[in-house]
C-alpha cells in the first residue's frame, strides 16, 4: 500500500512538474529584471524569442539574415493550434490572393498582421515592447488573444536594426546612473555621434524600403515580399514632449491609396483611441506623418496592398529610462513600453474583428492592379542607351516584384521625361517595358511616374523620386497598354569587331558605377590606367571622354599576366572590355597624345565626427566599402591637427556644420596639390570665405520700392497659417535639370545635362576664376514641390564647380550626389570628383 501511494505521489508530482514546464516565463522572469528597468541587448532579446519558440507550440521563428556586424535578424510567427502547422499553406494562399503564381487560395484565409520594431536603433522602447506583446499573444491563459488568433496570423520582427540598437544600448547602460537622472542635460541623455538611429553604415533604414541599398533591408524584404501581409505597423519614437501618434495619417496621401486603406486606418485609430481614452493617455492623429514618400515602413507596405501605419511614442534616444518633459512630468521607459504594447495588441484585435473584410479588400487591391490599373499611363518605356544603368534599374524593379519585359520594336507616343512633352518615338527591343497590367502596378506607378501629385505641400520627406531621373535614363510614359514579348533582355550587338593577335591596349567605357568599380580594382591591383580627355573612335566604335585605357606598354612589369588579370577584374566588375592592337585611332586623339592622361592612384580620406552629418558620412563610407571596394581613411574633425597631409591626396567633406573647414592647414594642403571635395553643407561653409572664390547667390533686387511695399503687406497673415506660410521657402526634395559641361572631367560620362535632387535652395554665383561645370537656369525645375520663393533662388547659378588653387583644387557639389544611395546617376558624378578631376 505504501509503495502504491508513493507511486501515485510521483505521478502527481510529475504531472504538476509538466504543467509548470508549460507555463511560459514572462520577459521579466526570463531576463531577470522588470521590463523598463534597463535596456536589453539584442542577443538577450533573441534568446527570449528562442525560449518562447522552444516552449510554446504557437510560435515559429524564421531567421532571415544577419546585419553587417553579424547580429541575427529574425521574425516570430504566431498562430493558433490549427494555423501554426499550416503557415506555408497560408503564405502561398495569400500570394495566390494577390495574383501571384505558386499557391491555391484557401477558403478561410487568415488575415496577416506584421509588427516591425526598432527600425531606428535608438528608438529603443520598441524591442522592449515587442517582448511584452508576443508574451501576451502566446499566454495560454489570455482568452482575448486566443480569440484573435482564430482568424489572424501575427508576424513580429523584434528588431529591424540590431546594430543601431546595440550601439545605443551599449552607450546608455554604462553611463546611466543607478537611480535614473531625468534631467535632459544629464550625461545619460546625451548620446554621442553618430547616435544609434541608423545601421552600421549610418543609413536610415526607414528610408530604404523601396531602394533596398542596405543588407538588412534586402534580407527583410525578401521575406516580407514572400508573405505580403494585409496589415503592417512600423513602431517609432519622436520628441519627448510629443504625445503618442497613431493612424489615421496626415495629408498628403498619394492618389493611389484606396478608400479602404484610408477607412481601415481610421478603424485602427479608433480602436487605439478606445484604450488610450480609458487610461487617460494623450495622443494625436491626422497630423505630421503623411503617406507619400514610397520608401517608408508605412507607405511601402501600402503600395504593396497592405494597410501600412506608423505609430510614434514620445521618447527616442534622449529619453533613457526616465526624462522630464516640458510640462515637468517624468516620462519613463515603462510608460513608453505600455503605450506601444497597447497599440500593438489593439491592432491585432481590430484586424481580427474585420479579418474577412481585410482579406477581401486585399484580394481586390491586387485584382484591380492587374486588371484595371488606376493610372493615366499604362506603360512605361525606359531607353537602354546606358546599358549598365538600365540593367540596374530593371534589377531594382524586379527585386520589388515588378514585372519588367523587353522585345518590343515599334513606334509609340508618350510623355518624354526629358523634354516634358508628348512625343512620338521608337521603342527598341532592348528597351525596358513596364506594363501596369500586373499585380504590382501600384508600386510601379509610384516609383516610375514622371510627376507625383502632391495634394498638400506640407510633407514629411522628399516629394520627387522618379527613377528614370535618378538613373539618368531617357523614359516615356504611355497611355496605351504595350506588352513586352520577352522577359529577358536581348543580347547586345557586338561593340566592335573582335581583334585578333597581340593586344596594344584595352578600352573600357566610362558611363556607370560598373566602370568605377573596374577602375577602383585596377588601381588597387597597381595596374596603370589612363583616361581620355576627348572622345575618340577606333575600329568603328565610339568612346566618350573619360573612357579608360589600359596600355600594355605601361604595364610591362606584369608580362603575360596582364590580360588574365584584366579579364578577371572585368568579369568581377561587370565590365565589357574592348581589345585593340594599335594606338592609332580613326578619329580623336591617338594614345600617345597629351589628351590621354595618366590616373594617379589617390589616397582618399573622409571627414567624420560631431561636425558632420552622420547620414551623409555613411553614404560616402558605404560607397567606397560596399559599392566600389576602394580603401578610405576616416578622419574625425577633432583630429585634423594630427593629420600627416602628405599622406592624403583627396579629402571629402560630406554635408555638415563645420567650424573650421577653411583653416590654414587645409588651404596650404590644397595649394600643394591636394583636392578637397565639398558636398552640400560643406560647400556653404566654404562660400564667401577668404581663400575660396565661391560666393553665395543673392536674389536680384528689382523695383525695390514696390517690392518693399509688397513685402510689408506680406507680413499680414493669419497666425493659424504660420506653418503653411513658411512653405514658400521650402524645397522638400525636388528634381532640377543641371546644364552640364561634359568636356570637364567632373562631367565625364554624361550627356550635356544631369538631373539633381535638390533638398535646399543653396545656389551660388558663377565662379569668376574656375569652372562652372553644372549650372541651373531659370526654367530648369522638373518636378517635386518647391516653394515660390525657393524657385526664385534656384536659377541662374552654379551647383557644380571646380576651383583650381595653387597646384590643387576644390570641387564644389551643392547637392549630395550619393543621397540615400538611390540616386544612381550621382555615383558617377561623385566618382569623377574623386578619380578624374585634377589628374
Amino acid at each position: 500500500m505504501k509503495k502504491l501511494l508513493f507511486s501515485f505521489c510521483l505521478l502527481i508530482t510529475g504531472i504538476s512538474f509538466t504543467f509548470a514546464q508549460q507555463k511560459l516565463q514572462s520577459p521579466d522572469e526570463f531576463l531577470g529584471y522588470p521590463l523598463g528597468s534597463k535596456f536589453t541587448l539584442h542577443y538577450k532579446v533573441v534568446q527570449y524569442y528562442q525560449y518562447l519558440a522552444a516552449n510554446s507550440k504557437n510560435v515559429k521563428l524564421q531567421y532571415y539574415g544577419k546585419t553587417n556586424e553579424g547580429r541575427e535578424l529574425l521574425v516570430a510567427m504566431v498562430a493558433n493550434d490549427e494555423n501554426i502547422n499550416k503557415l506555408e499553406e497560408i503564405r502561398k494562399s495569400n500570394l495566390a490572393n494577390a495574383g501571384f503564381e505558386g499557391g491555391t487560395a484557401m477558403a478561410n484565409q487568415p488575415a496577416i498582421v506584421w509588427l516591425s520594431y526598432n527600425v531606428h536603433g535608438n528608438e529603443s522602447v520598441s524591442t522592449e515592447a515587442s517582448m511584452k506583446t508576443i508574451y501576451d499573444l502566446l499566454d495560454p491563459t489570455n482568452t482575448k488573444t486566443k480569440a484573435w488568433l482564430k482568424n489572424t496570423v501575427v508576424v513580429i520582427d523584434p528588431c529591424i536594426n540590431p546594430d543601431g540598437r546595440d550601439r545605443y544600448v551599449n552607450f546608455y547602460n554604462p553611463v546611466a546612473n543607478l537611480i535614473s537622472d531625468p534631467k535632459a542635460y544629464a550625461r545619460e541623455h546625451r548620446e554621442p555621434w553618430p547616435g544609434g538611429r541608423a545601421n552600421h553604415y549610418y543609413f536610415d533604414l526607414n528610408r530604404d524600403w523601396a531602394w533596398q541599398t542596405q543588407i538588412e533591408t534586402k534580407q527583410r524584404l525578401a521575406l516580407y515580399s514572400s508573405w505580403l501581409p494585409q496589415i503592417h505597423v512600423d513602431f517609432h519614437e519622436q520628441g519627448v514632449n510629443e504625445p503618442y501618434y497613431f493612424a489615421p495619417a496626415a495629408e498628403p496621401f498619394h492618389q493611389v491609396i484606396t478608400p479602404w486603406q484610408r477607412e481601415f486606418q481610421t478603424i485602427i485609430g479608433k480602436n487605439n483611441a478606445k484604450y488610450f481614452d480609458q487610461k487617460g493617455w494623450m495622443y494625436f492623429t491626422k497630423e505630421r506623418f503623411d503617406l507619400l514618400y514610397p520608401s517608408y515602413g508605412d507607405t511601402y507596405p501600402i503600395y504593396n496592398g497592405s494597410i501600412g501605419m506608423t505609430f510614434e511614442q514620445g521618447g527616442g534616444g534622449v529619453a533613457g529610462l526616465a526624462i522630464l518633459n516640458e510640462e515637468g512630468d517624468t516620462l519613463t521607459l515603462k510608460d513608453r513600453i505600455a503605450h506601444h504594447y497597447t497599440t500593438g495588441l489593439s491592432t491585432v484585435e481590430a484586424t481580427a474583428n474585420h479579418a474577412d473584410k481585410v482579406v477581401v479588400e486585399f484580394k481586390k487591391f491586387f485584382n484591380d492592379s492587374k486588371n484595371n490599373p488606376q493610372s493615366e499611363y499604362k506603360t512605361y518605356v525606359i531607353k537602354s542607351e546606358n546599358t549598365d544603368n538600365a540593367n540596374k534599374l530593371a534589377s531594382l524593379l524586379k527585386t520589388n516584384g515588378i514585372e519588367v519585359g523587353y522585345g518590343v520594336s515599334k513606334s509609340a507616343s508618350g510623355f518624354n521625361y526629358f523634354s516634358g512633352k508628348t512625343e512620338t518615338f521608337n521603342i527598341a527591343s532592348s528597351d525596358l517595358i513596364v506594363n501596369l497590367y500586373q499585380p504590382k502596378s501600384v508600386l510601379a506607378k509610384v516609383l516610375l511616374e514622371p510627376r507625383t501629385f502632391v495634394a498638400d505641400s506640407n510633407t514629411y520627406d522628399i516629394t520627387a523620386w522618379a527613377l528614370p531621373y535618378a538613373y539618368g535614363l531617357q523614359a516615356y510614359a504611355i497611355k496605351e497598354s504595350i506588352k513586352a514579348t520577352q522577359q529577358i533582355a536581348p543580347p547586345m550587338p557586338p561593340k566592335a569587331p573582335e581583334v585578333t593577335g597581340s593586344a596594344y591596349a584595352w578600352i573600357a567605357e566610362w558611363k556607370s558605377l560598373n566602370d568605377v568599380k573596374f577602375l577602383a580594382a585596377l588601381l588597387k591591383n597597381n595596374i596603370k590606367v589612363r583616361y581620355t580627355e576627348v572622345p575618340f573612335e577606333v575600329n568603328g566604335k565610339k568612346f566618350g571622354a573619360g573612357s579608360l585605357i589600359i596600355a600594355k606598354t605601361s604595364n610591362e612589369a606584369m608580362g603575360d599576366k596582364l590580360e588574365a588579370s584584366l579579364m578577371k577584374i572585368a568579369n568581377e566588375s561587370g565590365e565589357d572590355l574592348t581589345k585593340i592592337n594599335s594606338g592609332f585611332v580613326d578619329k580623336g586623339a591617338d594614345f600617345g597624345s597629351d589628351k590621354i592622361r595618366f590616373i594617379n592612384k589617390p589616397t582618399v580620406a573622409v571627414l567624420a565626427g560631431d561636425e558632420v552629418n552622420s547620414l551623409a558620412f555613411g553614404e560616402v563610407w558605404h560607397f567606397f566599402e560596399q559599392q566600389i571596394g576602394y580603401p578610405i581613411t576616416v578622419i574625425k574633425t577633432s583630429d585634423l591637427g594630427r593629420v600627416v597631409w602628405n599622406d592624403i591626396q583627396v579629402l571629402i567633406a560630406p554635408d555638415g556644420y563645420y567650424q573650421n573647414l577653411d583653416n590654414e592647414k587645409i588651404q596650404e594642403w590644397i595649394k600643394a596639390g591636394g583636392k578637397l571635395i565639398a558636398i552640400d553643407g560643406a560647400v556653404k561653409q566654404l562660400a564667401d570665405k577668404k581663400g575660396f572664390s565661391l560666393k553665395s547667390k543673392e536674389e536680384k533686387k528689382e523695383g525695390e520700392k514696390d517690392a518693399a511695399k509688397k513685402d510689408a503687406y506680406d507680413l499680414i497673415k493669419p497666425y493659424a497659417d504660420r506653418e503653411r506660410a513658411s512653405i514658400v521657402n521650402n524645397i522638400p526634395g525636388a528634381i532640377y535639370k543641371i546644364d552640364l559641361d561634359n568636356t570637364h572631367p567632373l562631367g565625364f560620362g554624361f550627356p550635356s545635362y544631369y538631373y539633381t535632387l535638390k533638398l535646399d535652395a543653396n545656389t551660388y554665383n558663377f565662379l569668376e576664376n574656375g569652372w562652372n561645370v553644372g549650372t541651373v537656369k531659370k526654367n530648369n525645375y522638373v518636378t517635386g514641390f518647391a516653394g515660390t520663393q525657393t524657385k526664385k533662388k534656384i536659377q541662374d547659378g552654379t551647383l557644380l564647380a571646380v576651383e583650381e588653387i595653387g597646384r590643387g583644387s576644390v570641387v564644389y557639389m551643392a547637392d549630395n550626389p550619393l543621397f540615400r544611395s538611390f540616386w544612381e546617376n550621382g555615383k558617377l558624378l561623385f566618382s569623377n570628383a574623386v578619380f578624374m578631376v585634377g589628374q
